[in-house]
């Protein structure tokens, strides 16, 4: 059991990832700072401060935000008002963003934009997940705000089946679309649609397609799951598995978040 996170590679920037694995739960949320502030604040509170039971519909996630946000927002805005000006503005005009994607122990998951939970079974080489299709990494994901209501129809729930040969994990959207990717193209023949959808899209996710179709050969459990085990259990390791799958081609440069049951 273990979580990871690192910054973009070679840019010296905050991370705005966070990652989590306790026995209860796994969880990793991707501060979103396109839009907002604070981002890197707000995914570590949003992990930190999960149930330890599970959430089980909707209305118990909302439920939840809207018991924890307050001493957030409260302390972050005493932060903005020190800065004052634009930053201050900026918080009270949009406040902060992330995504969110945890599962508990017994399996039950939920997932709040494009961050992803993932169940595979190594002996009947199945990946579960939370996600949609391949293409839709393309869409603007939806956003948990510290001080706007959530919508329903960003929130997804499920319960994994799980065996004993079942590894548990979550991940940020741009290792996440690594992963769903690679299962994809390793079994092209049953993805052969969700494949060509995501190449006609024609968005930068599309060449890391194209670019994973031209590899020779790939086996999903040693060459994608096995490295990422091997690789996520210290940071240099993790970082220099990512810098060469972005030198290959093969993953979008971002923060990069897996937690691990």
């Amino acid at each position: 059991m273990r979580a990871i996170s690192i910054a973009k590679l070679n840019e010296n920037l905050v991370n705005e990832d966070a990652a989590i694995a306790k026995s209860s739960l796994i969880a990793v949320s991707d501060g979103a700072g396109g839009g907002g502030v604070f981002a890197d604040l707000w995914s570590r509170y949003l992990v930190e401060n999960l149930p330890d039971s599970p959430i089980m519909d909707f209305p118990a996630f909302d439920k939840w935000i809207d018991s924890i946000w307050e001493p957030f927002y409260n302390e972050c805005e005493e932060k903005a008002k020190a800065e004052g000006g634009m930053l201050l503005n900026k918080f009270y005009d949009e406040g902060s963003f992330a995504t969110l994607a945890a599962v508990w122990k017994n399996g039950r998951w939920i997932s709040y934009g494009d961050s992803v939970a993932f169940c595979y079974d190594k002996k009947t080489k199945k990946l579960q997940h939370s996600f949609g299709q391949l293409s839709d990494f393309n869409n603007p994901p939806y956003l948990v705000n510290c001080k706007d209501p959530t919508n329903e129809a960003g929130f997804n729930s499920g319960l994994f089946k799980m065996t004993e040969d079942s590894i548990i994990f979550t991940a940020s959207d741009a290792l996440s679309h690594y992963i769903i990717m690679m299962y994809e193209v390793a079994y092209r023949n049953l993805f052969s649609s969700e494949i060509q959808r995501a190449i006609d899209a024609q968005t930068k996710d599309s060449n890391f397609v194209k670019t994973a179709l031209g590899l020779k050969k790939i086996d999903f459990d040693k060459d994608v799951i096995g490295k990422l085990l091997s690789s996520s259990k210290n940071s240099w390791n993790f970082k220099r598995h990512i810098e060469s799958l972005r030198k290959k081609g093969l993953i979008a440069h971002d923060d990069y978040s897996i937690a691990i049951k």
